[in-house]
């Protein structure tokens, strides 16, 4: 049995890696905000209503993570129907344009910098903060199921083209594989040891800057958490090792991440970013090593944990089986964070 380090990473989750409820009211109230602004400056231009906007990604899964580096977004994607968006001769708004329409909608003298036509969203910097908005745009087509008669929406992502695209479903569909992969889930998807190893695995794919922009990104990293993870109950240590070596085994011969919901791939074969999350995988697991190690101390535990998230945290946690060590850090050091306090949403 390997060493007991389940309260120290989960307090190190709690404290240093899962977005707290004032991060995460400070970014909804901005994304509310450009929702305002976006419907008046859409009606400004004589351009169509939105039918609504809700959040995706990983605010809306609650996967949103702290990040040393900043790169705290939101998706708040905006809805249009597709009869809405036509150009002024009637024919479809092709999805640049309808990127653009939004773009111009969006536009305040009172941001410093602009927001910008992206590839796949209009994006909205803000100088003052470690965060941007991006703000995908889809449009909507709604039909008539004949056996049910019930309405049935099918959805498009404003892209280098319009393509099918259901960042909603994405949403549900995460959410369902916590519930059913975690006995300890929460329905709106904030606990359970599943969510919580994907928060992890995040933190570790984040850890080092240089590897941003190389490494499989984070809805990568949930489907394949999804793919691989056992629930091992009150011992997220294990179970958070054992998703991460069957995750790199399985890149070893299958580099391929498939959308769970649509029909194309999250990363593609041969992909390099997958490839990537395999060698630092193949690098930092066999520091974890020392755990399974029957003489491992507890300063031996706390250094492999640092050097794997490569951070100092850990190497702050009294030993919980030393009482005289537990008491004269708690006192003495109040700063130490010990979870669970801070009213994490």
């Amino acid at each position: 049995m390997s060493k007991n380090t389940h309260t120290q990473l989960r307090f190190f989750h709690d404290d240093e890696v899962r977005m707290n409820s004032i991060g995460r009211k400070d970014i909804l109230d901005r994304a509310k905000s450009n929702r305002t602004r976006l419907r008046n400056g859409l009606a400004r231009d004589g351009e169509p209503a939105p039918v609504g906007s809700a959040t995706q990604g990983s605010y809306a899964m609650r996967t949103m993570i702290h990040n040393e580096q900043g790169d705290r977004d939101i998706d708040d994607g905006v809805y249009f129907t597709k009869e809405s968006l036509v150009g002024p001769s009637g024919a479809d708004k092709t999805a640049i344009a309808a990127r653009q329409m939004v773009c111009k909608a969006l536009q305040d003298k009172r941001f410093s910098e602009q927001p910008e036509v992206r590839n796949n969203c209009v994006r909205i910097y803000y100088a003052d903060q470690e965060y941007h908005i991006d703000v995908p745009v889809y449009r909507r087509t709604r039909t008539n199921d004949p056996v049910t008669g019930e309405n049935v929406d099918t959805y498009e992502l404003a892209s280098s083209d319009w393509k099918r695209s259901d960042a909603l479903a994405a949403t549900k569909w995460f959410k369902k594989q916590n519930l059913e992969k975690s006995t300890d889930a929460s329905k709106d998807g904030d606990k359970g040891q599943f969510v919580r190893i994907v928060r992890l695995a995040k933190a570790f794919a984040r850890s080092r800057p240089h590897w941003s922009g190389k490494i499989a990104g984070g809805f990568a990293l949930s489907r394949l958490v999804s793919d691989h993870f056992v629930e091992n109950a009150d011992r997220d240590d294990i179970a958070f090792r054992d998703v991460l070596r069957a995750i790199r085994d399985r890149l070893g011969w299958n580099d391929r991440v498939k959308h769970p919901i649509l029909d194309e791939d999250i990363l593609g074969p041969g992909s390099a970013k997958a490839k990537y999350l395999r060698k630092k995988l193949d690098e930092k697991l066999p520091i974890l090593d020392v755990l399974d190690d029957p003489d491992c101390t507890h300063e031996a535990a706390m250094k492999a944990w640092d050097d794997f998230f490569y951070t100092d945290w850990f190497k702050n946690q009294p030993d919980p089986e030393d009482e005289d060590e537990l008491e004269r850090k708690t006192n003495a050091a109040p700063a130490i964070k010990m979870g669970g306090s801070q009213g994490y949403a």
